[in-house]
């Protein structure tokens, strides 16, 4: 896909995220799902090796979402990227469905891990990437974890060892959008410069807006750095796309009544315009 493609696939996403968040009739972690949108709809689109026809083709790029509450921002990937249809995708957080507020595995959906307890998605994907390694397999592993989630001590633990297994084939992406469920992220554990810390740990750092896909396409198609893995710092906005929810934490995890949803609607059918 061009650019304009993913753009295109991102608005449809977000216009996703509020249906599903609204129908369901329940609370929903809005913000962080939001603010991850242009991460997914650029890896889903251009990135990730899949097999619509085939979910498990031994092949396959692996995506792993460590910050499970990110969930309505993976599903309206799938959703997007026709893995998974709208009879799936319209039963979130409903009486038995495989789609609930945090990710439950399920390979025939594309869900490849369940995740709900923050700082364990990057070492589950460091142990795929090892075995691809050691079976000589030719996928890539992805793994999107918070801003926040890089308070948890298992989080630095797993960066030193991706660094120290050399594991190229590991691209972990950040969603920096600089707000957690209790408050400014900054106020509450102060990473200082996130992308530095990544370097001294010997990674292959790229620092982007999350939300521009030109930098984000750049940042995943630069030559390989090899015997590094590679992470994507992306500054985001929680909430983006939507005024009201834009830097606004009320939004982390919040239910959307009928006036906000309007509203809602109304501004991402102007960005459609």
């Amino acid at each position: 896909m061009n650019y304009s493609d993913i753009e295109r696939m991102a608005l449809l996403m977000r216009q996703k995220i509020l249906e599903v968040s609204h129908h369901c009739n329940l609370s929903a972690h809005l913000g962080g799902g939001l603010s991850m949108v242009e991460i997914m709809a650029t890896l889903y689109a251009r990135q990730l090796r899949y097999d619509r026809a085939n979910p498990r083709w031994p092949e396959r790029d692996r995506f792993i979402l460590s910050k499970g509450h990110g969930v309505l921002g993976y599903f309206s990937a799938l959703r997007a990227a026709d893995i998974i249809d709208d009879a799936v995708f319209n039963t979130f957080q409903t009486n038995d469905s495989h789609l609930i507020a945090h990710p439950v595995m399920n390979m025939d959906l594309g869900i490849e891990s369940s995740n709900g307890s923050l700082g364990q998605g990057l070492s589950m994907a460091i142990g795929i990437a090892l075995a691809a390694k050691k079976k000589k397999q030719p996928f890539k592993t992805y793994v999107l974890l918070g801003d926040g989630e890089c308070n948890e001590g298992s989080v630095w633990e797993a960066i030193m060892s991706a660094a120290q297994l050399r594991l190229d084939n590991l691209v972990a992406m950040v969603d920096y959008n600089k707000l957690q469920s209790d408050g400014e992220a900054g106020q509450i554990m102060d990473l200082g410069d996130l992308a530095d810390k990544f370097r001294s740990f010997r990674w292959d750092v790229h620092e982007v807006d999350g939300h521009d896909i030109a930098q984000l396409v750049a940042a995943f198609e630069a030559p390989k750095v090899a015997d590094r893995p590679r992470v994507l710092v992306a500054h985001t906005v929680k909430g983006k796309g939507i005024s009201f929810m834009e830097n606004n934490n009320e939004w982390h995890h919040n239910r959307l009544t009928k006036t906000n949803y309007d509203l809602a609607l109304a501004e991402l059918s102007v960005m459609a315009d």
